[in-house]
C-alpha cells in the first residue's frame, strides 16, 4: 500500500537520500552531477520545496518515491506559464506499480491549480525507460541540448 501526499520540511533528509540514489543511477546515463557532493544543497532545496508545496512523496515502507516541482519564474515573458518537474524518482523495487504515475499526477494537478498551462520535464537522452514513461503521459520533445568536451588547462591532467 502506497500513499502519495505533500511532503513536509521534516521529510527533506529522507528524500535527499533518495535524490542521492537518483543521481547515482543517472551516472549510467551520463549525468555529471556528483551525488554525495550535492546532497546537502539538495536537502536544503527539498526542504524549501516542501514548505512551498512543491514536493510530494510516496510512502510505502518509508518514503519510496518523490517528485519535486515548481512554477517557472524568469525575466522573459512567455506565451503561458510553465511548470517544471525537477526530479521524479521511485525506488526500483516499487516501480511498475503506478507510483510514478501517481506522483506525476500530483505534481501536474498542483501546478495546474497554480495557473500553469504546460509542464516540462527532462530526461537524459540515454534513459529510454524515463522517455517511454513521459511519452506515454503525453509529453513530447521540446528542446534538444547538445554537449561537447573542450580542451581545458584548468582540468587536472588525469581528467583530460
Amino acid at each position: 500500500m502506497v500513499t502519495v501526499e505533500p511532503a513536509t520540511p521534516a521529510d527533506a533528509d529522507a528524500v535527499a537520500d533518495l535524490w542521492v540514489e537518483l543521481a547515482r543511477d543517472q551516472r549510467r546515463h551520463g549525468t555529471r552531477l556528483q551525488a554525495d557532493a550535492n546532497r546537502e544543497t539538495v536537502r536544503r532545496s527539498l526542504a524549501e520545496h516542501a514548505a512551498d508545496g512543491g514536493l510530494v512523496v510516496a510512502r510505502g515502507d518509508g518514503i519510496v518515491g518523490f517528485v519535486r516541482f515548481a512554477v517557472e519564474h524568469g525575466p522573459l515573458v512567455q506565451d503561458g506559464t510553465r511548470g517544471i518537474v525537477r526530479d521524479l524518482y521511485v525506488r526500483p523495487s516499487w516501480r511498475d506499480e503506478g507510483v510514478g504515475t501517481r506522483l506525476l499526477d500530483a505534481a501536474e494537478s498542483t501546478l495546474a491549480d497554480r495557473g500553469v498551462d504546460i509542464v516540462a520535464i527532462e530526461a537524459l537522452a540515454p534513459n529510454d525507460d524515463a522517455i517511454r514513461f513521459y511519452e506515454s503521459r503525453g509529453y513530447r520533445p521540446h528542446r534538444i541540448e547538445f554537449e561537447r568536451e573542450v580542451e581545458n588547462d584548468k582540468r587536472p591532467r588525469g581528467d583530460r
